[in-house]
C-alpha cells in the first residue's frame, strides 16, 4: 500500500513539474496562468491528464490550492 502511495506522489510531482512547462504571463501585471497553447498539439493529451490529476488531489484534500499554485509558480 506504502508503494502506492510513493507511487502517486511521484506522479503528482511529475505532474507538477510538466504544468509548470505551460505557465505564461498574463496581460495583467503579475498574473500567471496555466496556458494549454503552449504544448505541441500532440502533447496536449499528457497535459490535460496532468491537470485532471492535479486536480483531483486538491478536490480530494490531498493538496492545498494555494500549495499547488505555488509549486506551479502562479504564485
Amino acid at each position: 500500500m506504502s508503494e502506492e502511495k510513493e507511487q502517486l506522489d511521484q506522479e503528482l510531482l511529475d505532474a507538477i513539474k510538466l504544468l509548470r512547462n505551460a505557465v505564461k504571463d498574463s496581460h495583467l501585471e503579475n498574473q500567471k496562468h496555466i496556458d494549454l497553447t503552449i504544448p505541441m498539439a500532440s502533447e496536449l493529451p499528457r497535459y490535460e491528464k496532468a491537470l485532471g490529476l492535479v486536480n483531483a488531489y486538491v478536490s480530494a484534500g490531498k493538496l492545498e490550492n494555494e500549495d499547488l499554485k505555488r509549486r506551479l509558480g502562479l504564485i
